[in-house]
């Protein structure tokens, strides 16, 4: 953890001085000058921080700009989709939320409810498993095969009698929902719990987010559910193009 707080320091002072020698940075962190070297030095090597000519002072590196992007496209996603969730929340009468991975785990990012919601449940900020919800399914049967690979070598956790944990059954799962273009979960991750899920794609052509639909299971039925996934694509197709998406046309 020091070590942590120590280049998080060194970035904060990069950032606020523009140019810092390891002198500076040393004295700021209170540390040997050998040992600021080589905490500068890890840095350099993930590109968070620059040398500006040789045996000069650092600089904040073009990593920073990636990972500040990537920020950026979250919280642009976030206030963008803000008013699909809403109008989605108001056609179907449920919960409607946006939610993107971030590494093993699925985000919610935003959220609506709609009038016939009897929870108040807040999923935003909420990490919740790719395997158990239809989000979470939509963003593992886009993601790189490594990362299935590596998500479905564990024991998956069973939140329901519902939940699928077999990776073979979780592979012909993730075909179907790149084929026909969405995932559901009925009571996977609660008790009296259905969801359905599609993809949202950005300039690139790349999934980075589901959008879904959810509500309990007396009236959010597995009819309703396949009802609500032609709405919930067409909020998803507007989005996406939002997000610079352009679907290629069959011939071109």
């Amino acid at each position: 953890m020091q070590s942590v707080d120590r280049a998080v320091t060194v970035l904060e002072l990069l950032a606020r001085n523009g140019e810092v020698g390891i002198t500076e940075i040393a004295g700021e962190l209170g540390v040997h000058k050998s040992t600021a070297s080589r905490l500068v030095s890890v840095l350099e090597s993930r590109g968070l921080v620059e040398q500006l000519g040789e045996r000069g002072k650092y600089a904040i590196g073009f990593g920073i700009v990636r990972l500040a992007g990537a920020a950026t496209e979250r919280l642009d996603l976030s206030r963008i989709g803000q008013s699909y969730c809403d109008s989605l929340a108001t056609e179907l009468g449920e919960t409607v939320n946006i939610a993107i991975r971030d590494y093993d785990v699925a985000i919610n990012i935003s959220q609506a409810r709609g009038t016939a919601s009897v929870t108040a449940h807040n999923w935003v900020g909420q990490r919740t498993p790719l395997h158990a919800t239809s989000s979470g399914k939509v963003l593992l049967a886009h993601a790189p095969r490594e990362d299935q690979d590596r998500i479905l070598a564990r024991k998956l956790e069973q939140y329901t009698e519902q939940t699928v944990i077999v990776a073979r059954q979780q592979r012909k799962d993730f075909e179907l929902i790149v084929r026909d273009g969405y995932a559901t979960s009925f009571e996977e991750f609660e008790i009296g719990l259905n969801a359905a899920a599609v993809a949202v794609y950005d300039h690139e052509g790349n999934v980075v987010a589901a959008l879904s639909a959810s509500g309990p299971t007396y009236r959010f039925t597995r009819k309703r559910v396949r009802e609500a996934v032609g709405y919930l694509r067409d909020a998803a197709a507007d989005l996406s193009a939002q997000l610079g998406f352009m679907p290629s046309v069959p011939g071109e």
